[in-house]
Formats: structure tokens, C-alpha cells, sequence
């Protein structure tokens, strides 16, 4: 006879985008739920993102005019992915419309249609994108609540709380999620409270075991427990074990939060795992501490490897230019690169950058050099001077004629989605040619592991021999992503976690 603290119908481990959909879910059918986040603040990684959602075929593209359906989906996916999870792919893209409706018949939630490619060119792609987002959120609609969101990345990493003004991207999610599981009255939400073990009882999870406060709590969970708490991104251990690319401190993860608690919490009861070696990789931009900043909309310059040569088209969807990184590299190579640009925006990176450290301090650390020539550019960052000045004047003839022939930078519609017009005949292509010039250093980082438990259509958690564990259920980073070595597009990885976390809610409901 277990000796419990306290008891729910639903215990929901993390407190990301995933997490909370699956809180939603329950607590607005009724269900008691009770949701743990392990810092002082709710949102995890979720809180960071654009909040970009990858959830096809709902009433939002609908209201928006979108000429997409649930089949165009599901025919991207099979392009993309092929058979492998054919079944959790299918119900990703049928479950999709169910649980925006759901959500939005909460006054607190709203999404709207917000264009950003696909990320490859497959059959069922969407030049527009098919991703919806939530609407920018006033604070004060959610009073207290709104305190406890964590900060926007640039401002996590320096310690700086929010800053006033509309909740915007991830925070606007998270804190329209918190406002919604609250109203329901069946949910509570704790933060500063760690999982340390599943509870089992005659083959059936029916608690867990609870750090908090420095104390033991004991939470009887008679539905079930669903653990949606990132991946291993921040356990340097456990990535080296799985030979996860990328190191912990690149990770675009909370710090000191995802280091894979739930996963080893799931093995330790019978859990298989999958995919521990995959990520959702994007190059890094490294920082005077250390750590990295996320790069994407790649608007100039040239990233080049060791020996002064570029090896990949620079403007590439995030994923696809860490995993491009990662092939690259031997024996450091490619990890770090540079990324070469002129003084055209001001010596600011032609990127978008986050957190944005000032290239002052950059450049006081060593982490990005500058010289007025290129050739005392390779001598500060020891390039071949030959070799970059090449690559360089190579690239800039690309540039003037508008075709990069070797990595075709700009012919996709998702290179110069972020480019303003150069006066060029290719926006993703500007010349660098107006020193003084700089390098910064690009290493390879995350925006979370993807890797996990492996789970079913209804996210329950399965044994080595395909069996479920009863009453255990995995969604996002904790679970292995159907997506496998791909990321199909913006918001994947809230899409997937947000339905699989309502699928597995609707089956505790039964």
C-alpha cells in the first residue's frame, strides 16, 4: 500500500507547449491534472520559440483562405518521410484540425495564419507554409500568471526578466495555455518540482516520486502520467552516450532544465528509446561565455570551413544547415566554421541572431575577428589567405550574375524568405566587398534533442517488445519524433508535441 502526498486523475510532467495541451486536454474534460515544471518558470524551450506551429488543416489556414488540406499534409509527410511511422503520421495530420478547435473554444487562445515556407521540396510542399501561430498576448489579460512564463531566450541567458510590453512568440503560447488550464478549475499547476521515479504497481504506472522543496512527494496519478519535459539536449553524459552532435552548452535549451529526467525516469520502468542521436539541429553563433545564440534568416555573407572553402548553401532551412555542418566535419573541420561578412550592415551579423550579443563584445571576447583585408582576416582566424580570398571572389561573381552554381543559394523560396531586395537579380546573394570585413565563429547547435521514448498513435510509452506500459505516456522531446533525421517544416516539433499530448490526454479520458 503506497503512502501517497497527494493524487489526480493526470499528471503532467513539463510545462512546454506539449505539456500544457495535454493539461488542457484533460482538465477541460474534467479530469484533475496536475502539472510539474522543474525551474521557477513555466514554457521551457517552447518559451524561446517564434512559436511557429505545425498544425495542418485546421479552422485557422481555413479562415485565412489557405488552399491546403489534411491529405496535402499527410502526402508531404509520406514524400518526405516515407512509410517509417506511417500510423503516428496519419494521426499527427487527422488529429491536427481536433485540437486547434479544441483550443481556440477557450476565450484565452487564438491563433492565426502567418507565412513561412516548408522546409523541403517534396510533393504536398507549401511555398507559403502551412504553420499558424498564437496572436500576441497583453499580460495583463492573464494577471499573475504572465510573471511566471520564462523569459524570451536573449533574456533568460542574461538574467534579465521579461521586458514590458505584449507577450510575443513562445510567451504568448505558454501564457495563453496557462491562462486556459487554470480556467478549467480541475488543474494545478507547481513549479520548482522535479521527477525523480515512476511508481508501479502490478505492471501499471500510477504515480510518481517528486522533488520539491526538499522534499519527497509521493502523486498518485489513477489515469496516467504524461511526461512531455524536453529531451537530453542539456545532459552532456547522456549525449556523449548516445553520440548526440553538438555539445550541451551549444544547446538552444533552458539551462539546467532538459537533461533528459523523464527519459531515464520511462527506461527505468521498461521504456524503449529511439533516435537518442538526433536532434533539431541549427548553427550556432558562438558567445564570449561559451555557450551559442540560434542563426537563422541568413541574409549575407559566406560560411566557410577550416581550409577557407564553403560546403554548404548558407541560406538553408536550420536543420538542414547543422546537419550539413555535422556531415562536413572531420576531426573539427566544419565544428567551428566561419561565417565571413563585410561591413554592410554596420559589422552586425547578416543574420537574425538570438540572444544578439553586440559584435563589440564579440570582438573583445575573440569570438568573431575583424580586419581591413582579407588576408589579415586569415591570419587572425588562420584560414588558408589563398583559399578565402577565392572563395570569396568566387562568390561575389555568383553574386553579380545571381547563381550560386555550386550550393544554388536563392532558388529555393525559403533562402530569400528573409532577404530584403539587394537591386540584384538574387536576393539571397550580396556581395562582400566593403571592409572592414569579420569572421564569427559557427558552431553546431540544437533547439532541443529529438530523440526518446518511443511511444504510439496515443503517445503511450512502449516496452523493447512493442507492449505498452500501462498508464505511461511521452509527446515532444521526450518521446523519439516521427520525423526521424527530418524537420518537414516550421513547427514540427510544437505540432507533433501538441497532438500527441491531446491524443494521449483523450486516452486517459476513456
Amino acid at each position: 500500500m503506497q503512502d501517497w502526498t497527494t493524487e489526480c486523475d493526470v499528471l503532467v510532467v513539463g510545462s512546454g507547449g506539449g505539456a500544457l495541451t495535454g493539461a488542457y486536454t484533460a482538465a477541460a474534460r474534467g479530469l484533475t491534472t496536475i502539472v510539474l515544471e522543474k525551474t521557477d518558470r513555466f514554457g521551457g524551450t517552447s518559451a524561446y520559440s517564434g512559436a511557429s506551429i505545425w498544425l495542418p488543416g485546421t479552422q485557422v489556414q481555413e479562415r485565412a483562405g489557405l488552399p491546403d488540406s489534411t491529405e496535402n499534409a499527410r502526402t508531404y509527410l509520406r514524400a518526405l518521410l516515407g512509410d517509417a511511422e506511417s500510423e503516428r503520421q496519419d494521426a499527427y495530420v487527422e488529429t491536427a484540425p481536433d485540437v486547434v478547435a479544441l483550443l481556440e473554444q477557450n476565450p484565452h487562445i487564438e491563433f492565426e495564419f502567418r507565412a513561412f515556407p516548408d522546409y523541403y521540396k517534396a510533393e504536398g510542399r507549401m511555398d507559403t507554409g502551412r504553420s499558424i501561430n498564437p496572436l500576441d498576448l497583453d499580460p495583463a489579460d492573464i494577471g499573475d500568471l504572465a510573471g511566471k512564463v520564462r523569459p524570451e531566450l536573449d533574456q533568460d541567458r542574461t538574467g534579465q526578466d521579461h521586458a514590458p510590453g505584449p507577450m510575443i512568440g513562445g510567451r504568448a503560447l505558454i501564457g495563453r495555455l496557462l491562462a486556459a488550464v487554470q480556467s478549467t478549475g480541475n488543474a494545478e499547476l507547481r513549479t520548482e518540482s522535479i521527477l525523480t521515479s515512476l511508481i508501479v504497481e502490478d505492471g501499471r504506472v500510477v504515480g510518481a516520486e517528486v522533488e520539491s522543496g526538499g522534499e519527497t512527494q509521493r502523486i498518485k496519478a489513477n489515469r496516467g502520467v504524461l511526461m512531455a519535459a524536453g529531451g537530453i539536449e542539456g545532459n552532456a553524459e547522456m549525449r556523449e552516450q548516445a553520440g548526440t552532435p553538438g555539445k550541451a552548452i551549444w544547446s538552444m535549451g533552458p539551462f539546467g532544465a532538459n537533461t533528459g529526467d523523464a527519459i531515464s525516469a520511462g527506461i527505468a520502468v521498461g521504456g524503449a528509446t529511439a533516435l537518442l542521436d538526433q536532434a533539431w539541429f541549427c548553427p550556432g553563433v558562438e558567445q564570449p561565455d561559451g555557450s551559442a545564440a540560434f542563426m537563422v534568416g541568413v541574409r549575407g555573407g559566406l560560411v566557410v570551413d577550416n581550409a577557407g572553402e564553403r560546403y554548404l548553401n548558407e541560406s538553408l532551412p536550420y536543420d538542414q544547415f547543422g546537419r550539413a555542418m555535422d556531415a562536413h566535419d572531420d576531426n573539427g573541420s566544419a565544428v567551428p566554421s566561419f561565417m565571413i561578412f563585410d561591413s554592410r550592415e554596420g559589422g552586425g551579423l547578416p543574420a537574425i541572431c538570438i540572444p544578439n550579443t553586440a559584435p563589440a563584445k564579440h570582438l573583445k571576447a575573440g569570438t568573431w575577428v575583424a580586419a581591413d583585408t582579407l588576408e589579415e582576416l586569415a591570419a587572425k582566424t588562420g584560414l588558408p589567405a589563398d583559399a578565402l580570398r577565392s572563395t570569396v571572389e568566387k562568390f561575389n561573381d555568383a553574386a553579380k550574375l545571381g547563381v550560386d552554381e555550386e550550393f544554388h543559394r536563392g532558388e529555393d523560396p525559403y533562402d530569400a524568405f528573409f532577404c530584403p531586395p539587394n537591386g540584384g537579380a538574387n536576393a539571397a546573394l550580396t556581395a562582400i566587398e566593403n571592409g572592414p570585413f569579420y569572421a564569427a565563429r559557427i558552431v553546431l547547435s540544437d533547439l532541443g534533442t529529438k530523440g526518446g521514448l518511443v511511444t504510439d498513435v496515443n503517445g503511450r510509452v512502449l516496452r523493447a517488445d512493442g507492449s505498452a506500459i500501462d498508464g505511461l505516456y511521452a509527446a515532444g522531446n521526450t518521446s523519439a519524433s516521427l520525423s526521424g533525421r527530418f524537420y518537414p517544416g516550421p513547427g514540427v516539433p510544437l505540432g507533433t508535441a501538441m497532438v500527441f499530448s491531446y491524443r494521449a490526454a483523450q486516452d486517459m479520458a476513456k
